[in-house]
């Protein structure tokens, strides 16, 4: 790690460095100078900084103190594409105030969360313990190279880190009524049949793969996977396509393909839910004569951090700043704590969600401001309760 100069005792503005960071273009995989601002600015306020470069994907790890416990931060500076430009109100990656709201790429997903807690920090002396950062830029990709390694790095070199805060944009209407703590786990499957093509008017000749991909679809679709979990919602499965590409309408095709989408509760593993597929898929092609081919892809397996101090603080700290009951939910998609899960256990909390992704996304100034200061208590806490 890098040599740093004592903690600045200069409190950091949110708002400033949310602009800051959405001026640097860092849709994935590109990082255009944005972890060189987050380094600078930790190493400013007294943080070690490793930086960690995998494949084309920058990431960081930062700690400040030597000792337990070690409460991290996690998140990423990496974007999705600005998307449609003439839908915007100014330019994404030039992050505008007006009338009270900040507007640009990254908002709330998730550079206003970063900037909140590097904020906090900034308040912050000595602490009973670490305070630490896990930065990724590879969150909005295929995460190959972004948390799920920064994890294996820890891991390999010992380091410990006790509990984690994910600052993606959790709240659902106001800020602090909602943290996720825990999310589904997510399969992907590629189901191909391969027939024989022939001509429509003497079936005999041919293999149709379309009714054996149909029958395996409907297998698939029809069983009941769960009622739900503890605080998960059942489980569910989608087809997302069905392709045959026949470009005629007197052709048996050759082939069909399909892809289905679980989300599953903590009641299944990935490694199950590929088995019965592939036994769906097995009995189908003994059954048909057809060669069927399932490729399938984990992205992530459930988890929940269950109810205890960790949670109570944060429920408590966001109540105590904010006002707000924060309501303990586990819907959604994925995120980077399904990798971070290994390590300790981890809760997200951070801006309102609503406008992640779209044409201006944007957080209003008074959000930042009152999440750095919820963060901030948070921190506080965490140290009262858990040194």
């Amino acid at each position: 790690m890098t040599n740093t100069q004592k903690p600045s005792v200069t409190e950091l503005d949110p708002v400033s460095l949310t602009q800051s960071l959405i001026n640097h273009a860092s849709v994935t995989p590109a990082d255009a100078g944005a972890m060189d601002k987050v380094q600078r600015t930790l190493e400013a306020l007294g943080f070690r900084c490793q930086r960690l470069r995998f494949g084309e994907i920058e990431n960081l790890y930062a700690r400040r103190g030597e000792v337990s416990p070690n409460l991290c931060f996690a998140g990423h500076t990496d974007v999705v594409p600005e998307g449609a430009l003439e839908g915007w109100r100014s330019d994404p990656f030039a992050a505008a105030v007006e009338n009270g709201v900040l507007t640009g790429r990254g908002a709330v997903d998730m550079k206003g969360g970063i900037a909140a807690w590097i904020a906090a920090v900034s308040r912050i002396g000595e602490v009973a313990g670490s305070l630490s950062f896990l930065i990724t830029g590879d969150e909005e990709g295929e995460a190959l190279d972004g948390t799920k390694k920064v994890v294996e790095w820890l891991q390999e070199t010992g380091e410990v880190i006790d509990h984690c805060i994910v600052g993606e944009p959790t709240s659902s209407a106001v800020l602090g009524d909602m943290i996720k703590v825990g999310r589904r786990g997510s399969i992907n499957a590629t189901i191909t049949v391969t027939g024989k093509q022939g001509h429509v008017a003497y079936p005999q000749r041919a293999l149709n793969p379309v009714p054996v991909l149909v029958d395996i679809m409907a297998e698939l679709k029809a069983r009941v996977l769960d009622d739900g979990y503890e605080r998960f919602l059942p489980s569910n499965l989608e087809i997302t396509t069905f392709d045959v590409a026949n470009p005629t309408t007197n052709l048996i095709p050759q082939a069909a393909s399909g892809r289905i989408n679980i989300r599953f509760n903590p009641a299944h593993s990935g490694a199950a839910l590929q088995a019965w597929i592939e036994g769906v898929a097995a009995k189908a092609a003994e059954g048909s004569g057809a060669k069927v081919e399932v490729k399938a892809a984990i992205s992530g397996e459930a988890f929940l951090t269950e109810g205890g101090a960790f949670v109570d603080l944060i429920q408590d700290a966001i109540r105590e700043q904010l006002g707000v009951e924060a309501d303990p939910s586990t819907t959604g998609g994925t995120s980077d704590a399904r990798f971070i899960r290994a390590l300790c256990p981890v809760v997200e909390f951070g801006l309102v969600g609503q406008t992640m992704h779209q044409v201006n996304e944007a957080t209003p100034v008074k959000d930042l401001y009152d999440l750095a200061d919820a963060y901030q208590r948070l921190i506080g806490l965490y140290f009262e309760r858990m040194a």
